[in-house]
């Protein structure tokens, strides 16, 4: 199983008092992305964070490290077990984190109070390509993606606009272990939950980024018209880090699909159905 770590988010040093919100990054972060989006869910969720194997707090990856988003998503399930043993969670991950919550939906669903995949996708474009750039990273470091990535993660300007923001981000992913960014990149890689994706029952939001190249709104429409019980949201001005470049307007939505699944769920069956939008 990956070797992952946890990142309390919220202000309250005991956690179980309020219903549990459990948030996961994209690939060459750490819980930074989350900072400020969390802030403003700590106000009414005891919020936990969690950083891919040799990213953030969670150790380094062996050379050979190897794993699946599904193995990802079963590290995820026992860590919250650590600390809060049994409680269920309302769930959201931004790209690689977002696919890692598909699998815990699928492997794990009576743990999900809720599902929010943010700039992400049931399957990501170009599995030769990761394979080829894990090989690069494990060979020369993370420092290799600093370019690339500045280029994918941000919207136009917001490198200008938050220098700070942006600047956190690149530095985590320079500080990245190489294996681990590796180990990650092939399972991104090999992940493919699209034949599976009519299973999600969890009531599910798909968010995206209007100049997200990697995983565009039409993306978020697939996955909205095929769970159960989804929607699809559209956040203007953002690219591949929702939660960094626009923390507000992912928590506002965040915090109505955490209200939305408990209204749900207390009224035993479903209060809404699949739909698209753009969020103002």
């Amino acid at each position: 199983m990956p070797q992952i770590r946890a990142v309390r988010l919220s202000p309250r040093e005991q956690l179980g008092e309020r219903e549990l919100v459990v948030l996961g990054p994209s690939l060459g972060t750490s819980t930074v992305m989350w900072d400020a989006a969390a802030r403003l869910l700590g106000e009414d969720y005891d919020v936990l964070g969690w950083d891919l194997p040799g990213h953030g707090v969670s150790p380094a990856a062996e050379p050979d490290a190897a794993f699946s988003l599904g193995e990802l998503a079963d590290a995820v399930a026992a860590l919250v077990d650590s600390i809060v043993p049994g409680t269920p969670f309302h769930y959201a991950g931004d790209s690689v984190g977002g696919a890692t919550g598909a699998e815990l939906a699928l492997r794990h669903p009576e743990r999900l109070l809720s599902l929010a995949m943010i700039c992400s996708s049931p399957r990501f474009n170009g599995a030769e390509a990761y394979a080829e750039r894990a090989e690069l990273v494990a060979q020369q470091g993370t420092a290799i993606r600093l370019q690339a990535s500045a280029e994918i993660w941000f919207a136009p300007g917001f490198l200008g606009e938050h220098a700070a923001e942006s600047s956190r981000l690149l530095h985590a992913l320079r500080d990245a272990d190489r294996f681990g960014y590796a180990a990650v990149c092939r399972a991104i890689a090999a992940y493919d939950v699209r034949e599976r994706f009519t299973e999600i029952a969890a009531p599910f939001l798909a968010i995206a980024g209007e100049f997200d190249t990697v995983c565009p709104f039409s993306e978020a429409q697939w996955m909205a018209e095929r769970a159960r019980n989804g929607r699809a949201v559209e956040v203007p001005g953002v690219a591949h880090i929702a939660p960094t470049e626009n923390p507000a307007a992912v928590a506002s939505l965040l915090r109505e699909h955490f209200a939305r699944a408990s209204s749900r769920a207390a009224a035993g069956g479903d209060v809404g159905d699949n739909a698209a939008e753009a969020a103002q």
